[in-house]
């Protein structure tokens, strides 16, 4: 079973974040630079402040009118962000995003960020713990 820190190691602890200050548009800009569907935004003392993704975006900006060069981030992002430890493991981490309807969690240890994970980081995760469980039985019938 494949915990959050194994995940981090094979992708990476590069997170990519805005400053509560940004407007919209830039978070978006780094979106489609980074081809990724998500920004954690950043207080000036570099805390974690909220999360923005295409779901505020579709229905915080865009679906009330709003203009993304004059919406600052702070005011459409969401708040509330659940983050797990480093130890967390990868079905534990599947059942809270889909109990919770989220497609990213924010890692940290004692308030510090480490990463991010998306869901996509563990279905991949999950399946190839799964093909690795079943090439070993496979090896143990064969002998």
């Amino acid at each position: 079973m494949a915990l959050v820190r194994d995940i981090l190691a094979r992708k990476g602890h590069e997170v990519h974040a805005v400053g509560t200050e940004a407007m919209v548009l830039d978070a978006l800009q780094l979106m489609a630079d980074k081809d990724i569907g998500s920004v954690l935004v950043l207080d000036r003392d570099g805390k974690l402040a909220g999360i923005f993704t295409e779901r505020q975006y579709a229905r915080e900006v865009f679906l009330k009118g709003r203009a993304s060069p004059k919406t600052p981030v702070r005011d459409v992002m969401q708040r509330e962000v659940i983050c797990v430890p480093p130890e967390q493991s990868a079905e534990a981490c599947m059942a809270l995003m889909t109990d919770r309807r989220i497609r990213h969690l924010p890692v940290e240890r004692d308030g510090q960020l480490e990463g991010l994970i998306s869901i996509g980081d563990l279905m991949k995760s999950i399946i190839d713990d799964r093909e690795f469980d079943l090439d070993q039985m496979v090896k143990y019938v064969r002998g």
